[in-house]
Protein backbone atom coordinates (compact mmCIF):
# COMPACT_ATOMS: atom_id res chain seq x y z
CA UNK A 1 0.00 0.00 0.00
CA UNK A 2 1.35 3.41 -0.97
CA UNK A 3 2.19 5.57 2.01
CA UNK A 4 0.96 9.17 2.17
CA UNK A 5 3.43 12.02 2.05
CA UNK A 6 4.45 13.04 5.57
CA UNK A 7 4.05 16.75 4.81
CA UNK A 8 0.54 16.02 3.53
CA UNK A 9 -0.29 14.03 6.68
CA UNK A 10 0.65 16.94 8.92
CA UNK A 11 -0.89 19.49 6.57
CA UNK A 12 2.27 21.58 6.19
CA UNK A 13 4.53 22.78 3.39
CA UNK A 14 7.99 21.36 2.68
CA UNK A 15 9.51 24.60 3.93
CA UNK A 16 7.79 24.37 7.33
CA UNK A 17 9.87 25.37 10.35
CA UNK A 18 10.41 23.01 13.33
CA UNK A 19 7.90 25.09 15.31
CA UNK A 20 5.28 24.73 12.56
CA UNK A 21 5.88 20.98 12.40
CA UNK A 22 5.44 20.60 16.15
CA UNK A 23 2.32 22.77 16.17
CA UNK A 24 0.73 20.74 13.35
CA UNK A 25 1.48 17.47 15.11
CA UNK A 26 0.08 18.75 18.42
CA UNK A 27 -3.20 19.62 16.73
CA UNK A 28 -3.51 16.18 15.13
CA UNK A 29 -2.48 14.40 18.33
CA UNK A 30 -5.21 16.19 20.25
CA UNK A 31 -7.79 15.46 17.53
CA UNK A 32 -7.04 11.76 17.10
CA UNK A 33 -5.81 10.82 20.57
CA UNK A 34 -7.22 7.37 21.57
CA UNK A 35 -8.67 8.67 24.83
CA UNK A 36 -10.78 11.11 22.84
CA UNK A 37 -11.71 8.48 20.26
CA UNK A 38 -12.33 5.18 22.09
CA UNK A 39 -12.84 2.13 19.84
CA UNK A 40 -12.28 4.25 16.73
CA UNK A 41 -9.90 2.34 14.44
CA UNK A 42 -9.73 5.15 11.89
CA UNK A 43 -8.66 7.69 14.50
CA UNK A 44 -6.18 5.12 15.84
CA UNK A 45 -4.52 4.80 12.44
CA UNK A 46 -4.45 8.55 11.88
CA UNK A 47 -2.82 8.99 15.28
CA UNK A 48 -0.08 6.46 14.43
CA UNK A 49 0.35 7.98 10.97
CA UNK A 50 0.80 11.49 12.38
CA UNK A 51 3.27 10.22 14.99
CA UNK A 52 5.37 8.49 12.31
CA UNK A 53 5.37 11.66 10.19
CA UNK A 54 6.39 13.78 13.14
CA UNK A 55 9.19 11.41 14.15
CA UNK A 56 10.80 11.83 10.75
CA UNK A 57 10.17 15.52 10.05
CA UNK A 58 11.14 16.68 13.54
CA UNK A 59 14.58 15.09 13.15
CA UNK A 60 16.95 17.13 10.98
CA UNK A 61 18.88 14.16 9.55
CA UNK A 62 15.80 11.99 8.95
CA UNK A 63 14.01 14.90 7.30
CA UNK A 64 16.97 15.53 5.01
CA UNK A 65 16.99 11.87 3.89
CA UNK A 66 13.23 11.83 3.48
CA UNK A 67 13.28 14.98 1.34
CA UNK A 68 15.90 13.37 -0.91
CA UNK A 69 14.71 9.77 -1.17
CA UNK A 70 11.14 9.73 0.11
CA UNK A 71 9.79 6.71 2.04
CA UNK A 72 12.54 4.48 0.61
CA UNK A 73 15.05 6.24 2.86
CA UNK A 74 13.07 5.10 5.92
CA UNK A 75 12.96 1.37 5.11
CA UNK A 76 15.28 -1.36 6.28
CA UNK A 77 17.39 0.72 8.64
CA UNK A 78 17.46 2.11 12.11
CA UNK A 79 16.38 5.56 11.03
CA UNK A 80 12.68 4.83 11.38
CA UNK A 81 10.54 3.39 14.15
CA UNK A 82 7.34 1.46 13.43
CA UNK A 83 5.03 1.85 16.42
CA UNK A 84 3.53 -1.38 17.66
CA UNK A 85 1.10 0.19 20.15
CA UNK A 86 0.21 3.45 21.81
CA UNK A 87 2.38 3.00 24.87
CA UNK A 88 5.31 2.84 22.45
CA UNK A 89 4.25 6.14 20.89
CA UNK A 90 3.67 7.66 24.29
CA UNK A 91 7.17 6.79 25.50
CA UNK A 92 8.74 8.32 22.43
CA UNK A 93 6.81 11.57 22.60
CA UNK A 94 6.36 12.06 26.33
CA UNK A 95 7.40 15.71 26.08
CA UNK A 96 4.77 16.43 23.42
CA UNK A 97 1.98 14.69 25.32
CA UNK A 98 3.12 16.38 28.51
CA UNK A 99 2.57 19.73 26.79
CA UNK A 100 -0.82 18.69 25.44
CA UNK A 101 -2.35 16.79 28.31
CA UNK A 102 -0.60 18.36 31.29
CA UNK A 103 1.58 15.52 32.40
CA UNK A 104 2.42 12.89 29.80
CA UNK A 105 4.17 10.11 31.58
CA UNK A 106 4.11 11.31 35.17
CA UNK A 107 7.59 11.96 36.44
CA UNK A 108 8.44 10.30 39.67
CA UNK A 109 8.78 12.95 42.34
CA UNK A 110 11.57 12.65 44.82
CA UNK A 111 10.68 11.90 48.38
CA UNK A 112 11.15 14.92 50.63
CA UNK A 113 13.47 14.88 53.61
CA UNK A 114 11.26 16.93 55.93
CA UNK A 115 8.71 19.72 56.22
CA UNK A 116 8.99 22.26 53.38
CA UNK A 117 10.39 25.63 54.56
CA UNK A 118 8.33 28.64 53.42
CA UNK A 119 9.36 32.30 53.46
CA UNK A 120 7.43 34.59 55.79
CA UNK A 121 5.32 37.47 54.50
CA UNK A 122 6.63 41.02 54.12
CA UNK A 123 4.91 43.59 56.33
CA UNK A 124 4.39 47.34 55.95
CA UNK A 125 4.07 50.16 58.48
CA UNK A 126 3.24 53.85 58.01
CA UNK A 127 5.12 56.49 59.98
CA UNK A 128 4.99 60.30 59.99
CA UNK A 129 7.98 62.49 60.82
CA UNK A 130 8.59 66.24 60.91
CA UNK A 131 10.58 68.15 58.30
CA UNK A 132 13.24 68.74 60.95
CA UNK A 133 13.49 64.97 61.57
CA UNK A 134 13.79 64.46 57.83
CA UNK A 135 16.61 67.03 57.76
CA UNK A 136 18.55 65.57 60.68
CA UNK A 137 17.58 61.89 60.58
CA UNK A 138 15.83 60.27 63.51
CA UNK A 139 15.27 57.01 65.38
CA UNK A 140 11.66 55.96 65.85
CA UNK A 141 10.28 53.12 67.92
CA UNK A 142 7.35 51.31 66.34
CA UNK A 143 5.17 48.53 67.73
CA UNK A 144 4.34 45.78 65.24
CA UNK A 145 2.47 42.51 65.47
CA UNK A 146 4.12 39.73 63.50
CA UNK A 147 4.90 36.02 63.51
CA UNK A 148 8.10 34.92 65.24
CA UNK A 149 9.74 31.51 65.35
CA UNK A 150 8.36 29.38 68.17
CA UNK A 151 10.98 29.27 70.92
CA UNK A 152 9.57 26.07 72.40
CA UNK A 153 10.21 23.89 69.34
CA UNK A 154 12.73 26.16 67.56
CA UNK A 155 10.52 26.24 64.49
CA UNK A 156 10.11 22.49 63.99
CA UNK A 157 6.44 22.42 64.97
CA UNK A 158 7.01 19.17 66.87
CA UNK A 159 6.78 18.40 70.57
CA UNK A 160 10.02 17.64 72.42
CA UNK A 161 11.80 14.44 71.38
CA UNK A 162 9.55 13.94 68.35
CA UNK A 163 9.92 14.65 64.66
CA UNK A 164 7.74 14.75 61.54
CA UNK A 165 6.75 11.41 60.04
CA UNK A 166 6.68 10.59 56.35
CA UNK A 167 3.14 10.67 54.98
CA UNK A 168 1.84 7.15 54.45
CA UNK A 169 -0.44 8.25 51.62
CA UNK A 170 2.05 10.02 49.29
CA UNK A 171 5.17 8.36 50.73
CA UNK A 172 6.89 11.68 51.28
CA UNK A 173 6.45 13.16 47.78
CA UNK A 174 3.69 15.56 48.75
CA UNK A 175 1.64 14.62 45.67
CA UNK A 176 -0.75 11.92 44.52
CA UNK A 177 -0.45 10.73 40.90
CA UNK A 178 -3.48 9.69 38.88
CA UNK A 179 -3.73 8.07 35.47
CA UNK A 180 -6.68 7.38 33.18
CA UNK A 181 -5.66 5.76 29.95
CA UNK A 182 -3.03 8.04 28.41
CA UNK A 183 -3.97 10.96 30.66
CA UNK A 184 -1.83 11.41 33.76
CA UNK A 185 -1.87 14.17 36.35
CA UNK A 186 -0.97 14.82 39.97
CA UNK A 187 -2.35 16.93 42.80
CA UNK A 188 -1.19 17.81 46.32
CA UNK A 189 -1.73 15.11 48.88
CA UNK A 190 -4.78 15.91 51.01
CA UNK A 191 -3.52 14.10 54.08
CA UNK A 192 -0.29 16.09 54.47
CA UNK A 193 -1.34 19.22 52.45
CA UNK A 194 1.52 18.63 50.03
CA UNK A 195 4.19 18.62 52.74
CA UNK A 196 5.12 14.94 52.36
CA UNK A 197 5.25 14.74 56.17
CA UNK A 198 2.78 14.96 59.02
CA UNK A 199 3.26 16.08 62.62
CA UNK A 200 1.56 13.55 64.87
CA UNK A 201 2.71 15.16 68.12
CA UNK A 202 2.59 18.93 67.59
CA UNK A 203 4.34 21.48 69.76
CA UNK A 204 1.95 22.59 72.56
CA UNK A 205 2.92 26.25 72.08
CA UNK A 206 2.56 26.77 68.33
CA UNK A 207 0.19 23.81 67.70
CA UNK A 208 2.48 22.49 64.99
CA UNK A 209 2.64 25.77 63.05
CA UNK A 210 6.35 26.38 63.90
CA UNK A 211 5.70 30.08 64.74
CA UNK A 212 3.53 32.23 67.00
CA UNK A 213 2.05 35.74 66.87
CA UNK A 214 3.94 38.34 68.88
CA UNK A 215 3.89 42.12 69.41
CA UNK A 216 7.32 43.70 69.42
CA UNK A 217 8.79 47.19 69.70
CA UNK A 218 11.36 47.84 66.99
CA UNK A 219 13.70 50.84 66.67
CA UNK A 220 13.79 52.19 63.11
CA UNK A 221 16.74 54.28 61.94
CA UNK A 222 15.41 56.89 59.50
CA UNK A 223 18.39 58.43 57.66
CA UNK A 224 18.95 62.16 57.21
CA UNK A 225 17.60 63.41 53.90
CA UNK A 226 14.72 60.95 53.66
CA UNK A 227 12.00 62.37 51.44
CA UNK A 228 8.21 62.30 51.61
CA UNK A 229 6.61 58.98 50.53
CA UNK A 230 9.95 57.18 50.76
CA UNK A 231 9.87 53.43 51.44
CA UNK A 232 12.51 51.99 53.75
CA UNK A 233 13.21 48.26 53.97
CA UNK A 234 14.12 46.73 57.32
CA UNK A 235 15.48 43.29 56.48
CA UNK A 236 14.16 40.23 58.32
CA UNK A 237 11.66 42.15 60.46
CA UNK A 238 8.52 40.81 58.79
CA UNK A 239 6.81 37.49 59.54
CA UNK A 240 9.04 34.56 60.46
CA UNK A 241 9.16 31.77 57.90
CA UNK A 242 7.34 28.46 58.32
CA UNK A 243 9.43 25.43 59.33
CA UNK A 244 12.70 27.32 59.16
CA UNK A 245 11.95 29.37 56.06
CA UNK A 246 13.43 32.83 55.53
CA UNK A 247 11.92 35.71 57.51
CA UNK A 248 10.12 38.38 55.49
CA UNK A 249 11.04 42.07 55.48
CA UNK A 250 9.39 45.11 57.06
CA UNK A 251 8.70 48.08 54.78
CA UNK A 252 8.39 51.53 56.40
CA UNK A 253 6.36 54.08 54.43
CA UNK A 254 7.57 57.56 55.47
CA UNK A 255 5.33 60.61 55.41
CA UNK A 256 6.97 64.01 56.06
CA UNK A 257 4.71 66.64 57.66
CA UNK A 258 4.75 70.25 56.45
CA UNK A 259 6.60 72.91 58.45
CA UNK A 260 5.43 76.46 59.15
CA UNK A 261 8.75 78.16 58.28
CA UNK A 262 10.68 75.81 55.99
CA UNK A 263 9.96 73.60 52.99
CA UNK A 264 11.90 71.27 50.74
CA UNK A 265 12.60 71.73 47.03
CA UNK A 266 14.54 68.80 45.60
CA UNK A 267 17.40 68.63 48.11
CA UNK A 268 17.34 72.33 49.04
CA UNK A 269 15.95 73.69 52.31
CA UNK A 270 13.95 76.85 51.54
CA UNK A 271 12.63 79.62 53.80
CA UNK A 272 11.41 83.23 53.62
CA UNK A 273 13.22 86.09 55.39
CA UNK A 274 11.19 89.18 56.30
CA UNK A 275 13.22 92.40 56.16
CA UNK A 276 12.32 96.05 56.63
CA UNK A 277 12.47 98.46 53.73
CA UNK A 278 15.57 100.24 55.11
CA UNK A 279 17.33 96.87 55.49
CA UNK A 280 16.67 96.07 51.85
CA UNK A 281 17.75 99.54 50.67
CA UNK A 282 20.81 100.06 52.87
CA UNK A 283 21.91 96.45 53.24
CA UNK A 284 22.59 94.70 56.51
CA UNK A 285 23.67 91.49 58.19
CA UNK A 286 21.09 89.45 60.08
CA UNK A 287 21.23 86.21 62.05
CA UNK A 288 18.61 83.56 61.37
CA UNK A 289 17.91 80.27 63.07
CA UNK A 290 18.16 77.29 60.75
CA UNK A 291 15.77 74.33 61.04
CA UNK A 292 18.34 72.43 63.14
CA UNK A 293 18.54 75.32 65.65
CA UNK A 294 21.93 76.58 64.51
CA UNK A 295 22.40 80.34 63.98
CA UNK A 296 23.26 81.33 60.43
CA UNK A 297 24.61 84.79 59.52
CA UNK A 298 23.07 86.17 56.32
CA UNK A 299 24.44 89.21 54.50
CA UNK A 300 21.92 91.42 52.68
CA UNK A 301 23.48 93.57 49.95
CA UNK A 302 22.49 97.20 49.34
CA UNK A 303 19.43 97.63 47.16
CA UNK A 304 18.37 93.99 47.60
CA UNK A 305 15.10 93.36 45.75
CA UNK A 306 12.17 91.43 47.14
CA UNK A 307 12.17 87.68 46.25
CA UNK A 308 15.95 87.67 45.88
CA UNK A 309 17.32 84.16 46.50
CA UNK A 310 20.33 84.04 48.80
CA UNK A 311 22.14 80.71 48.50
CA UNK A 312 24.11 79.19 51.37
CA UNK A 313 25.85 76.08 49.97
CA UNK A 314 25.82 72.75 51.79
CA UNK A 315 23.19 73.69 54.36
CA UNK A 316 20.32 71.86 52.74
CA UNK A 317 19.23 68.20 52.94
CA UNK A 318 21.66 65.31 52.77
CA UNK A 319 21.34 63.67 49.36
CA UNK A 320 20.18 60.08 50.03
CA UNK A 321 22.91 57.54 49.35
CA UNK A 322 25.76 60.06 49.14
CA UNK A 323 27.80 62.55 51.13
CA UNK A 324 26.54 65.52 49.11
CA UNK A 325 24.09 68.08 50.46
CA UNK A 326 21.66 70.55 48.99
CA UNK A 327 21.67 74.27 49.76
CA UNK A 328 19.86 76.57 52.15
CA UNK A 329 17.84 78.98 50.01
CA UNK A 330 16.66 82.21 51.67
CA UNK A 331 14.03 84.25 49.83
CA UNK A 332 13.88 87.94 50.80
CA UNK A 333 10.54 89.49 51.65
CA UNK A 334 9.65 93.04 52.69
CA UNK A 335 7.77 93.54 55.93
CA UNK A 336 5.06 96.18 55.48
CA UNK A 337 3.78 97.50 58.85
CA UNK A 338 0.03 98.05 59.11
CA UNK A 339 0.21 100.37 62.12
CA UNK A 340 2.58 103.33 62.57
CA UNK A 341 3.15 105.72 65.43
CA UNK A 342 2.74 109.44 64.75
CA UNK A 343 6.47 109.93 64.86
CA UNK A 344 7.15 107.01 62.46
CA UNK A 345 4.53 108.33 60.05
CA UNK A 346 6.09 111.77 60.16
CA UNK A 347 9.52 110.37 59.40
CA UNK A 348 8.17 108.23 56.55
CA UNK A 349 6.43 111.24 54.97
CA UNK A 350 9.62 113.24 55.24
CA UNK A 351 11.50 110.37 53.58
CA UNK A 352 8.98 110.25 50.74
CA UNK A 353 9.30 113.97 50.25
CA UNK A 354 13.07 113.76 50.01
CA UNK A 355 13.33 110.83 47.52
CA UNK A 356 10.45 111.99 45.38
CA UNK A 357 7.17 110.34 44.51
CA UNK A 358 7.86 109.26 40.91
CA UNK A 359 8.86 105.59 40.60
CA UNK A 360 9.32 105.76 36.80
CA UNK A 361 13.04 106.42 37.18
CA UNK A 362 13.65 103.19 39.04
CA UNK A 363 15.90 100.67 37.33
CA UNK A 364 14.58 97.43 35.87
CA UNK A 365 11.45 96.62 33.94
CA UNK A 366 7.90 96.58 35.22
CA UNK A 367 4.90 98.83 35.66
CA UNK A 368 5.54 102.29 37.13
CA UNK A 369 2.90 104.45 38.84
CA UNK A 370 2.67 108.11 39.77
CA UNK A 371 2.29 109.03 43.42
CA UNK A 372 -0.79 111.15 44.13
CA UNK A 373 -1.18 111.24 47.91
CA UNK A 374 -0.62 109.18 51.01
CA UNK A 375 -3.64 107.51 52.50
CA UNK A 376 -4.44 108.88 55.95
Amino acid sequence: MTKRDYYEILGISKTATPEEIKKAYRQLAIKYHPDKNPDNKEAEEKFKEASQAYEVLSNTEKRKKYDQFGHDAMQGGSDFHEYADFSDIFSNFGDIFGDIFGAGQTRQKRSKTGMTPQRGHDLSFNIEITLKESYLGVKKEVSISHFVTCSTCNGSGCAANTKPEKCSTCHGTGAINYRQGFFAFSQPCNKCNGQGFTIKTPCPTCKGQSRVQNRENITINIPAGVYNDAELRVKSRGDAGVFGGETGDLYINVSVATDKKFWRKNNDLVTNLNLTYPQLVLGCQVDIENIDGQIQAVKISKGCPVDEQIIIPGKGFTVPGSLARGNLVIITKCHIPTKLSSKAKEVLLDYADKIGNDASNSSGSGISGFFKKFLG
